[in-house]
């Protein structure tokens, strides 16, 4: 049977779905982790699943504030040679991730009130790091399925 490769035309992916792709997968992987741990977890409530994807949005949101601004702050000590500008660098770093957790409960209180229960900060640290976690596999196994030889007929 004949290959149908030479009719296939070249698929250009554009930045607008780059970013649509991006954001889609990471709110489907936040809904993922977030009703497992209200699975699981004791301290973590989420009234409902559709509550459970808006909660999942707001998240993704903070989240891109949170590592944008992280990412400001680092490149502008990063810009600026020394020891102690790379000291301030680590510690503003620290420091935006250590007090977003507290935006992050503090907004998703405004928004929801009692129906979503995040817990407490620790609980925050745990479900942030595993959300991130999550991505970062999805991203790393759609990396390496890339890197194979296209698939022939």
């Amino acid at each position: 049977m004949a290959s149908d490769n030479h009719h296939k035309k070249e698929v250009t992916i554009t930045r607008r779905q780059e970013i649509f792709f991006s954001w889609s997968k990471d709110i489907l992987i936040y809904i993922l982790v977030l009703n497992l741990f209200v699975e699981y977890s004791a301290n973590i409530v989420i009234d409902s699943f559709t509550i459970s994807i808006f909660t999942a949005i707001v998240l993704k949101i903070l989240l891109e504030i949170v590592f944008k601004f992280e990412h400001l702050v680092g490149d502008f000590f990063k810009a600026r040679p020394g020891k102690v500008s790379n000291f301030l660098r680590i510690i503003s770093m620290w420091l935006i991730l250590f007090l977003s957790k507290f935006l992050i409960l503090e907004v998703i209180d405004l928004i929801f009130g009692e129906h979503v229960e995040l817990g407490k900060f620790l609980d925050v640290i745990i479900l942030v790091i595993s959300l991130m976690v999550a991505r970062e596999i999805f991203d790393r196994i759609y990396r390496a399925l890339g890197e194979r030889e296209p698939a022939t007929n």
